[in-house]
This record gives C-alpha cells, sequence and structure tokens, in this order.
C-alpha cells in the first residue's frame, strides 16, 4: 500500500519542519516497516487526519482493530507513550504494544481503534464542554517519580522566547504579548499543583470508545497546574465566539462555569488561556495563518 501523507499533515509540518528535516520524505517507508514488523493489515490512511503524525487504521494479525499513528521526533512521541502508559486506560486511549518495547522505531504507537469521525466537538456546545471537562478531570494524576515530561515552566519558557522575537518584529502584537508574558510570570511564581497534563487538550481530542463512552487522544503531555490544561479547552470553537455579537460575555461565562466544574481559581484559568491565546495567535501570524491569527488575538483581548 502506499501511504501517501494527508495535505493537512505536510503543510503543517512544513510550517514548522527545522532546515534539513526529511522526515515526511521517509514516512511511506517508516509506514511499510512498522506495518511488516507488526503484522498488521491496513484498511486505510485516516484523512484529514491530524497536525503531527500520520494515523493508519489497521488490524492486528489477531484481528483485532488498532491503530497505527508515527510521528516526528519533535512530535515528542516517546512522551506521549509514557503518559499513555501511566493513564493506563482510564480517560485516554490504551497502547496495544507492551510499554517496554523500544520506543524509537520511528515513533511508532499502538493504540486502540476509537471512533475517528466522532468526537465530542459532534455534541451541542454544553454537552460537548461537559463530556470534556469530565474526561479531561480523569487525566490529572501525579505524574511518576523521576519523570522525564517537560514542565509547564519549561514548555512555556521557550514559547516566551519565541513570543518576544515575534513582538520586536511585529509590535501591532506587542500589547498583547506583554500581558500574556505578565500573566505567565505571575501564574509561575506559585503553582497550585504538580500533576500529569494532557497539554493540548480540546473537543477534538475526546473521541467515542467502546469500552466507555469518551477517550482522550493525542496528548503531548506536560507537569504542571490544572489551569494550564484547561486553558485551551476555554476557546475551543473559537470562531463561532468571534462570530458572536456577546462573544466576549460568552467567553467570560465559560471561564468562570469550566473554573467551577473543574474546582480551578478563575483568575489562574483566565490568566493561562490569554498566554495560550496570544501565543497561538502570534504563532499562526508568524506563519502566515492570518485567518487563524485573527480570531486568536481578538479573542485574547476580551480577557
Amino acid at each position: 500500500m502506499v501511504f501517501e501523507p494527508p495535505q493537512r499533515l505536510v503543510r503543517a509540518l512544513g510550517e514548522t519542519a527545522p532546515e534539513g528535516d526529511d522526515w515526511l520524505e521517509r514516512l511511506p517507508e517508516l509506514a511499510r516497516e512498522a506495518v511488516a514488523r507488526r503484522e498488521l493489515t491496513v484498511e486505510r490512511v485516516q484523512v484529514p487526519g491530524g497536525r503531527s503524525s500520520l494515523v493508519v487504521l489497521v488490524r492486528t494479525a489477531g484481528g483485532q482493530p488498532a491503530v497505527l499513528k508515527l510521528a516526528p521526533r519533535r512530535a515528542r512521541p516517546e512522551s506521549e507513550r509514557a503518559a499513555l502508559v501511566r493513564w493506563g486506560g482510564l480517560g485516554a486511549v490504551q497502547l496495544l504494544e507492551d510499554p517496554s518495547s523500544p520506543a524509537g522505531d520511528g515513533g511508532v504507537l499502538l493504540l486502540e481503534r476509537l471512533r475517528p469521525d466522532v468526537s465530542v466537538r459532534t455534541l451541542p456546545e454544553a454537552k460537548a464542554l461537559l463530556e470534556a471537562a469530565g474526561t479531561l478531570r480523569r487525566l490529572w494524576v501525579d505524574p511518576p517519580g523521576e519523570h522525564g515530561f517537560e514542565t509547564v515552566a519549561e514548555r512555556t519558557g521557550r514559547q516566551a522566547r519565541a513570543m518576544r522575537a515575534s513582538a520586536v518584529a511585529d509590535p501591532e502584537v506587542a500589547p498583547l504579548v506583554d500581558a500574556a508574558l505578565t500573566a505567565r510570570e505571575e501564574l509561575l511564581a506559585d503553582p497550585p499543583e504538580h500533576r500529569l497534563l494532557h497539554g493540548t487538550f480540546r473537543q477534538s481530542k475526546v473521541l467515542a470508545g467502546e469500552r466507555t463512552p469518551w477517550l482522550a487522544v493525542g496528548p503531548d503531555p506536560v507537569v504542571g497546574e490544572h489551569a494550564f490544561d484547561l486553558a485551551r479547552l476555554v476557546r475551543d470553537r473559537v470562531e463561532d465566539l468571534i462570530a458572536q455579537p456577546s462573544g466576549a460575555t460568552t467567553t467570560r461565562r465559560r471561564v468562570k462555569r469550566l473554573a467551577e466544574s473543574l474546582d480551578v481559581d478563575r483568575e489562574r484559568l483566565r490568566g493561562w488561556t490569554l498566554f495560550r491565546a496570544v501565543e497561538s495567535g502570534v504563532r499562526a501570524r508568524r506563519v502566515r495563518r492570518e485567518r487563524d491569527a485573527e480570531l486568536l488575538l481578538e479573542f485574547a483581548a476580551w480577557l
């Protein structure tokens, strides 16, 4: 079978690939090797798929439906593997391979098959937020001892450096960047928790399953406070929020409702929502995704 990367993946990786990176060119061969090594039967490549990995629907040698996921090293697949092992299927998709098997293997994960076409985003908004929040709560566990996960301080520190550079090159975004960086400094001064987080949680990351109604997929795990993880969920369906005359009021109401439902401090949630929205907006602007940048920065201004 020809493993043709979906155009969404090609575009997204093209925006972030370091010079000389040839992972996309090697991807078809990596996929063939991974399939052969595991004696899998390929059904199809999932389209449109994600922005950081190739997802292939397969069956194991015993006929079990599964998903083969291949990601470049910069997407941190070894960190995803470690988080899935820690969660053990509670609230998240299960790893089907022995966790002690080599993690190299081109960044390959063999996962239980969920319903890729049914996420909580297909539900009405209020119900979607409720189900997503309930799933997220189950993921907040203590990290294992001697863990190798990135911390919120480390990840946002790297992002903050890029944001400062963007503000110098693009003075129009400087006021929002300054506000976001100030919020980050205040939030990191006294974090209330030290927990394993999903890292990139949103409605589209929660898929329908068989052993439980909803399970999270695609973590980019990080260790830190709950409000950081919940912040990305606040801006879900941002295009709908922007289109509403009462979008700003609805956003503030959403912050309050999510904070109360998951026992998170409202001001800490607002601060991390601001930082993450500005960071995403500035990054989108840097790679010339102008429409995304406009939506995210307008949303951030409401906070």
